[in-house]
Order: C-alpha cells, then structure tokens, then sequence
C-alpha cells in the first residue's frame, strides 16, 4: 500500500482532501438533527470556507505555499463564524510545506500559523459573551487556554513534516549520488573504450605497417633477382612474415571481442626481440645494425614501447627512405631514463609530421614523461630519438 500511495501521489492528496471533506460533511449533518443544542456556525458562511479549505488541501502538494496562505486566511475568518475545520486545514498544510519543500519553510510557516493562531484566539475571546467572570481575569486565561494548545499542534505537525521530508530528500540524495556515480561510470567505461580502441589502433597500425613494408620490398627484391634460390628465399620470408602478422592481428582482435579469453594469444615482444626485428628488416635488404647497452629491466611495457618505436622507425626508413647504405639503431638503458636513436644516411627521407607513426610514437612517450624527436640530418638521412623515463616499482 505504501508502494502504492508514493507512486500514486494523486491518490493520497484524494485521500487527505476527501477526509477534510467528510470533516465538512459531518459538520452539515449537525444541521440536520433537531436535538442539537450546541451553537452552530452559520449555513451560509460554512459552505464556501469548505469548499476552499478542500480546494487548498487538494494543492497542498504542488502549491503547498498557497495552500497554506489561504488556509491561515480561512482560518482567521472562522473565528468569526465560529467554524473549527479550518484548524484542521492549517496543520495539514504546515505538514505538507515540510514534506514537500524544506525544514526551513516548515518551521516558517510554525511561526506565521502560530501568530495566526493566537490572533485567531484573541478574536474569539473579544466575541465570547458566555463567560462568568469579569472581562479582566476571563480574557487572558481563555487566551491563553486557546493559543498554547494550538502551538503545541502546530509543534507536532511541523516536527513530523519535517521528518518525513528530511527522510524523503535523503533518500532521493542518495538515489541522485546512486545515478550519478552511474553516470560515472558510464563515461569512464566509454573513456576506457576509446583509449582502448586508440591503443588497438596504433598496435594495428604498427605491426600493419611493418610487416606490409617488410613484405613488399621482399617481394620485389624477389622479383627483381634472377637467382631461383634467392627468390625461394624471399618468398618464404614473405610467408613468415604475413604469417606472424596474421597472427598478431588475431591476438588484437581477439583481445577486442573477448576481453577474459586467452587462446590464440601469443606473447607480446620484448627487448629481447629486437635482434630478431633487426634481422629482418636486413633481410629485407636494410642495412640496418643494432647497438644496445644496458639492461632492459623487467618491465613489459616499457620493452613493448621501445620495441614499437624501433619498429616504426625501420619501417618508415623502408619505406620513405632513398639510397639507404646506413642504418643504426642505438638504444641506452640506464637506471633512470631509457633512449633511442634511429639514423639513416637515406636521401629525401620525407615523412609527414602529422602521419599516425610519429603520432603514435609521442603518445608511447608521453606514457612515459618522455619525448620523441623526429627530422632530417644536417647533412643527409633521418633521425628519429625517443627518451622514456622509467617507471619500475622498487
């Protein structure tokens, strides 16, 4: 029922205005019965403060402000007319502003329907004619029989409003912080995406471009040679190397489609690789030789990165450069600081500076708090330095 009422707000507002009504109604049923002795309230004066009073009390949940404005006015003018419904109408409405609004407003409207109230008692002590005792020592005391009861009524309903209000705008609170930690986490898991889709791309554009590069001069050193033996051999390269692509390319897309699986994976290259990298680029006809000094750590990210590196910059000597005779790959590893240094002696070694190798290089070094330098010699060539720094836990 409760699940009910509180999705269905209409119905409870149906409810508190039909119990106000049946108040009016029992109120005009007096008028009926003969018997009654007791001082009623004028006929015509009852029936429109009634029907405001149901009217306001409908309100009292969208407009509870109004509602309770015009319920203290009705209140003040049943002093006149000697009606007690409109009490009714003030508590209920001071109820609401603190359900509905806020503590601050409940305790308002405490304070403006208590001074109400007491003028409201002032007026009907200036109109009783029934009492016995003088003016003097009766006026005070009704006063007083009549303010202090009724404050006490306002305390009771402004305390409980403020309650159920606080209890309700804490509990939305939380179901706000609940939506927007949601939120939040919609919008890391889509950043986490997008990086995710970035790293992809740039390990797709890496081995893609590599192994094609390595592919296509071995294909047209084998064309171009006439020794049968020769071009077998190239060949069979060619094989191997669509091979290992094909086969990184699967581990990406698998690791893509299916995050939790590990089949068909394959580990992913260290420093450990590089001579193998290196030799096959000389196998692809670029004179290419490798320097290293220091050791490489235990860290597979960073030899990932470094790998990569050395990779795409092979790769764009491949396929950029012109009367290659020379090429160096030296990498340093220190305590502190890991550098590489590509060089070629290439002529018109032209690569766009806006191209997705030299972007994904500097995004790898900034993994890292590093930089990548990528430009032409002063004399001749390419020169491509990438400075990492380490990140290995003590």
């Amino acid at each position: 029922m409760r699940r009910y009422l509180q999705s269905h707000p209409w119905v409870t507002d149906g409810l508190v205005a039909g119990f106000y009504l049946l108040m009016l109604v029992l109120g005009l049923v007096l008028y009926a019965i003969p018997e009654v002795e007791a001082p009623l309230p004028p006929l015509e004066a009852i029936l429109p403060l009634g029907v405001i009073g149901v009217g306001a009390v409908l309100l009292r949940r969208v407009r509870p402000w109004i509602a309770f404005g015009t319920m203290c006015v009705l209140f003040l003018i049943s002093a006149f007319v000697n009606s007690p419904l409109e009490s009714i109408g003030v508590l209920l409405t001071v109820y609401a502003l603190g359900v509905y609004r806020s503590s601050r407003a409940a305790w308002l409207a405490f304070a403006i329907g208590s001074v109400v109230g007491m003028i409201t008692g002032l007026v009907e002590v200036l109109f009783e004619s029934e009492s016995n005792l003088t003016p003097i020592l009766s006026g005070p005391v009704l006063w007083l029989n009549l303010s202090i009861p009724w404050i006490v009524l306002m305390l009771i309903a402004t305390l409980l409003g403020t309650n159920v209000g606080g209890r309700k705008r804490y509990v939305a609170a939380l179901l706000d912080r609940a939506a927007q930690l949601a939120r939040e986490r919609d919008q890391q898991a889509e950043i986490a995406s997008a990086q995710e889709r970035e790293r992809i791309a740039r390990e797709m554009h890496d081995v893609i471009a590599h192994s094609l590069s390595v592919m296509i001069a071995l294909a047209e050193g084998a064309a171009a040679t006439p020794d049968r033996d020769r071009s077998k051999e190239a060949m069979v390269a060619v094989a191997e190397t669509g091979r290992r692509t094909l086969g990184e390319v699967r581990r990406l897309l698998a690791a893509v489609r299916t995050p939790g699986s590990t089949d068909a994976r394959t580990p992913q290259p260290r420093a450990e690789d590089l001579p193998t990298l290196v030799a096959e680029f000389a196998r692809a006809g670029l004179p290419v030789t490798l320097e290293v000094t220091g050791e490489s750590g235990t860290d597979p990210a960073l030899e990932l990165t470094v790998y990569r590196i050395v990779q795409e910059s092979l790769t764009n000597v491949l396929r950029h450069g012109a009367d290659v005779t020379e090429v160096t790959v030296r990498i340093e590893w220190t305590q502190d600081v890991v550098s590489v240094l590509v060089e070629d002696d290439g002529r018109a070694a032209v690569l766009v500076d806006g191209g997705r190798g030299l972007l994904g290089m500097r995004e790898r070094a900034a993994l890292y708090d590093g930089t990548a330098e990528a430009g032409p010699r002063e004399r001749r060539g390419w020169r491509v330095r990438v400075v990492l720094h380490r990140k290995e836990k003590s």
